[in-house]
């Protein structure tokens, strides 16, 4: 599609949602003043980056308008991103450019001494995007990425579609306090298992799908009724020390012996703490959840 039609599209989308709030309400800003209208996107993802995004899925290449497609202007997360090396390693081969054999990042994410070792080439892998809040085709997607990376994705906390078996040593499984769709094969099949104790993602409130979401398919994996909303809640009651988060993560390794134990939780003033718990508690993996995460699909009173 050209530019120019895309850009028509997108002032389109701007209109019909100018007029939404028209009709539907306003909402007040907290500080007046001028601002650029994210209907057209925003800081973290702005016009240039969709634009650009859309002609890279279109012609398969970075685009040929000059437009910014790498970073956005949000000031934090992936758009602070910068690689500084040393200079002496420039100097070492005279011509001042790196070669690949200079660059390491991989990273190790069993360092307890015992069990598996597993080592992933780049310090990244695909947070959980659960069944129902993205659909199979992304999950597959997703699977297939993290593999030809030599990372891993994970499933979040919707269960574990059988057609991701195929990618099964690139799939992190997750048990969450919903425990949709967790069944005893699918851990097995798992390299880690993730524990989500807690999520950057509508902090203090847990997951929530909306009834509109959950499809037969999706209330089929999750093990539950069609076009009902599901929630997952914040807390684990049968969690209240680090003792009883032993005998969580005691409780998942007869099942997996093989696989490592990831825990996810967010970060609250006391984060350290928690991480010493965990620490103690024997898992593996300490997956700090920062905010800004989510796939979008919580209701928009529970959106940033």
């Amino acid at each position: 599609m050209p530019e120019s039609h895309r850009a028509a599209h997108l002032a389109q989308a701007a209109r019909d949602r100018h007029v939404h709030h028209l009709r539907n309400g306003l909402q007040m800003l907290s500080s007046p003043g001028y601002r650029t209208p994210d209907a057209v996107g925003n800081l973290r993802w702005t016009e240039d980056l969709l634009l650009s995004t859309w002609e890279q899925a279109a012609t398969g290449r970075p685009p040929l308008s000059g437009r910014e497609y790498r970073t956005g202007r949000s000031g934090g997360g992936f758009d602070r991103m910068r690689f500084i090396f040393e200079p002496e390693a420039r100097a070492a081969h005279g011509s001042g450019k790196l070669i690949t054999g200079d660059i390491d990042l991989s990273i190790p994410l069993n360092r307890r001494g015992s069990g598996v070792e597993l080592t992933i080439p780049i310090p990244i892998y695909g947070a959980g995007f659960s069944f129902g809040s993205v659909s199979l085709r992304v999950m597959q997607a997703r699977a297939i990425a993290a593999e030809e990376l030599g990372t891993y994705t994970s499933t979040g906390e919707g269960g574990y579609p059988p057609p991701l078996a195929t990618h099964k040593s690139s799939i992190i499984t997750q048990v969450a306090t919903g425990l949709f769709g967790v069944r005893e094969e699918t851990i097995q099949w798992a390299p880690i298992v993730e524990l989500k104790y807690a999520q950057g993602a509508k902090p203090g409130l847990g997951g929530h799908l909306l009834g509109n979401k959950v499809t037969s398919d999706v209330a089929s994996m999750r093990e539950s009724v069609p076009w009902v909303s599901l929630f997952s809640p914040f807390p684990i009651h049968s969690v209240y020390s680090v003792e009883d988060h032993r005998k969580h993560v005691d409780w998942r390794r007869p099942v997996n012996p093989r696989a490592l134990i990831s825990v996810k939780v967010s970060t609250p003033v006391d984060v350290d703490m928690v991480a010493v718990g965990i620490y103690h508690a024997g898992a593996n993996i300490i997956h700090l959840d920062g905010s800004y995460g989510g796939t979008g699909a919580a209701p928009e009173i529970a959106k940033k």
